[in-house]
């Protein structure tokens, strides 16, 4: 605690306003999501296609247009979108509180889904400049912890106020949203954008995605990386499956054990990776060990687990190597977007990546999916730990290619 304490104290108030802020975040996030489905499902009484639709829509909302939010970002500044961002998911938590039909429903989960898209591209952005090249890696380490912690501290909050009351959760949470839009229209300096010149809107952002589309080391970083996202998002995905295999209506306890260990793994070994991978390996390096980690993770469930104590243990094993893995490479993945990028239309390259990575999410837990339903038991796990393994030796063959090298991007005409 000491080092995070120190660590953080040793950026300016910007960069540390916007940890805090992603903290925050996080905790209303999860306090609430978790719980949503159950609520539209028991509380409401909706079907099951109309459940998938709402958390569809906000899914679809934040993934496609994170490319947007982080255009706007980069055409209006990162500040009005993060402001934008936060009023907007207050005002989709309380729309949350009172709604009863599906249309509202609707509406306010896209409204979520925007709000996250306006404000994740321009929080990276702003925490990259502020914190200036020689400091990033450092800046999205610490921002890591507190994402992390928003994520332990969300679900175990929600539940405490779900003994109330549904629409108490979703009060608590827009309060927290609404506070910190106005905590950051306060204290959050204006960074204001680069000048974008006397040409039509939007021949600018067709100009500034055609930038992006044709960075061909970019394209091919986000593509190796893509797997990476397919492999976190698991612990939401295959664990609780698995969990629900082995242990049947006593999985509950387990899944949240599950990502209990994976948040406290990443809280505490987020500043000790990074801090090592510093000392011992390149930025791309760093990135590769981390992926292999991750892939490696799935190893333990590969064996059939016998008895609860080896599929607790197995499963809890997974959670840990997963997040330790995804701390190990999460800040020299954020340093490499904006070295890729050129230290230009850094919040449109975040967009782009997260869209990219949201589509393939998408596709993967449908294939994760498909892998269950053949009832070959090794099989999604095998899958899973080649995939880790198959992006390490992507990012290293792009890195011993000097395609994560910093250069200057071209733009096209």
């Amino acid at each position: 605690m000491r080092r995070l304490r120190a660590q953080v104290a040793s950026f300016d108030r910007p960069a540390r306003l916007l940890m805090v802020n992603q903290f925050a975040i996080n905790l209303g996030f999860y306090m609430l999501m978790p719980y949503l489905a159950d609520h539209l499902a028991h509380g409401l009484g909706l079907a099951a296609w109309a459940v998938g639709l709402v958390l569809g829509v906000r899914n679809f909302s934040q993934q496609g247009m994170f490319l947007v939010g982080g255009t706007l970002a980069d055409r209006y500044g990162c500040k009005p979108m993060i402001l934008t961002g936060c009023a907007l998911r207050s005002v989709a938590f309380g729309l949350l509180a009172v709604a009863s039909s599906l249309p509202a429903l609707v509406a306010a989960s896209a409204l979520t889904g925007l709000a996250g898209a306006l404000f994740n591209p321009a929080v990276r952005a702003y925490l990259a400049a502020d914190a200036g090249e020689e400091r990033r890696v450092a800046a999205f380490a610490a921002f890591n912890v507190f994402y992390q912690a928003g994520i332990l501290v969300g679900p175990l909050a929600g539940l405490a106020l779900l003994a109330w009351d549904f629409s108490a959760v979703c009060a608590l949470a827009a309060l927290i949203f609404g506070a910190l839009a106005v905590l950051q229209a306060r204290a959050l300096p204006p960074r204001p954008p680069a000048g974008r010149g006397t040409e039509p809107a939007w021949k600018a952002v067709a100009a500034d995605w055609r930038t992006v589309a044709a960075n061909r080391p970019f394209v091919l970083f986000a593509a190796a990386m893509s797997g990476s996202y397919v492999l976190a998002f698991q612990v939401y995905l295959a664990l609780p499956l698995h969990a629900r295999a082995l242990f049947g209506r006593q999985a509950g306890p387990v899944t949240a054990v599950v990502f209990a260990a994976s948040a406290l793994a990443a809280l505490a070994g987020q500043l000790k990776l990074t801090a090592w991978a510093q000392r011992t390996l390149s930025g791309p390096q760093a990135v590769s060990w981390g992926l292999a980690v991750m892939g490696a993770a799935f190893l333990p469930l590969l064996p059939p687990a016998y008895g609860a104590p080896a599929g607790v243990g197995a499963l809890t094993g997974c959670a840990v190597l997963l997040a330790w893995g995804g701390a190990l490479l999460y800040p020299f993945e954020m340093d490499t977007v904006v070295r890729l990028s050129g230290d230009r239309l850094v919040a449109t390259y975040y967009g782009a990546y997260n869209t990219a990575s949201g589509v393939v999410v998408s596709l993967g837990n449908l294939a994760v999916g498909a892998l269950f339903d053949t009832g070959v038991r090794w099989l999604p796990w095998a899958v899973l730990a080649a995939t880790g393994l198959g992006c390490a030796g992507l990012v290293a063959r792009l890195h011993r290619a000097g395609h994560l090298r910093e250069r200057p991007v071209a733009v096209p005409g």
